[in-house]
């Protein structure tokens, strides 16, 4: 049985609540699990004036790349915001996994927020894919007091400012956050295979395996060892003879 599209039930009734100037930002991340490439946030706001949802919108894990290449341009136009930040490897290696995607959040939440500047609107609310609020600011100690200072210095952008609502399956049910989703991974996969075409990268295959751990990309790891494209402090094949 095929699942109900997304709609916007959960942004309007976080929409009530605000003033009218206000939009929701839905917030998806990609790329978290992949062995080399970046970690990818997008974000898509939504509005009141908020039109039509584009026409098979859903999570992006869920459609064939030419379809999710055929939503970008209608759901950039539809949102009354978006953008799409983020987090090399070398940052991803330098502060963790986390603070990486803080950081690659940070990044896109200063573009949507010029964006919706220039129309007289304001961001009121998050919501974010999953269960757990990653963009929040960990509790306060040594470590999480240092790579968060790294993250602050190294974007040079505040911490998020919106308050959020986590939800599981958000991609799948909430229009604002597959619009995110669909950005986020149709940018990556751009980023990742423009990188495949570099000499250097070839033998990794990431235009095929996006930075993830296929049979063909481990094997080029082990017989290789890692790039600087690699997340060097991640679990990596250890390469043969070394």
């Amino acid at each position: 049985m095929r699942a109900a599209p997304p709609d916007l039930a959960r942004e309007r009734e976080l929409l009530a609540d605000l003033p009218e100037h206000t939009v929701v930002l839905g917030v998806d991340e990609v790329g978290r699990g992949a062995l080399a490439g970046p970690v990818t946030i997008g974000v898509c706001a939504v509005g009141r004036a908020t039109g039509e949802i584009p026409a098979g919108l859903t999570d992006s894990k869920a459609l064939r790349p030419a379809a999710r290449e055929a939503l970008v341009e209608p759901v950039r136009a539809w949102a009354a915001a978006w953008a799409v930040g983020h987090a090399s490897p070398a940052e991803i290696d330098a502060l963790g996994i986390l603070p990486a995607q803080r950081l690659a959040a940070r990044r896109a939440l200063v573009a949507v927020h010029a964006d919706l500047a220039r129309g007289g609107l304001v961001a009121g609310a998050t919501i974010l894919d999953g269960a757990h609020d990653w963009l929040a600011e960990p509790e306060a100690d040594l470590l999480t007091l240092a790579s968060d200072a790294v993250v602050a210095a190294a974007a040079g952008v505040p911490a998020w400012d919106v308050p959020v609502m986590t939800e599981v399956k958000g991609d799948l049910r909430c229009a604002s956050v597959s619009g995110a989703s669909v950005l986020a991974k149709v940018e990556r996969d751009a980023l990742m295979v423009e990188a495949a075409a570099r000499p250097e990268l070839e033998a990794f295959g990431l235009a095929g395996n996006k930075g993830y751990g296929s049979a063909g990309h481990l094997a080029a790891l082990a017989e290789l060892g890692a790039s600087d494209w690699h997340r060097r402090s991640w679990r990596l094949p250890a390469r043969r003879g070394a």
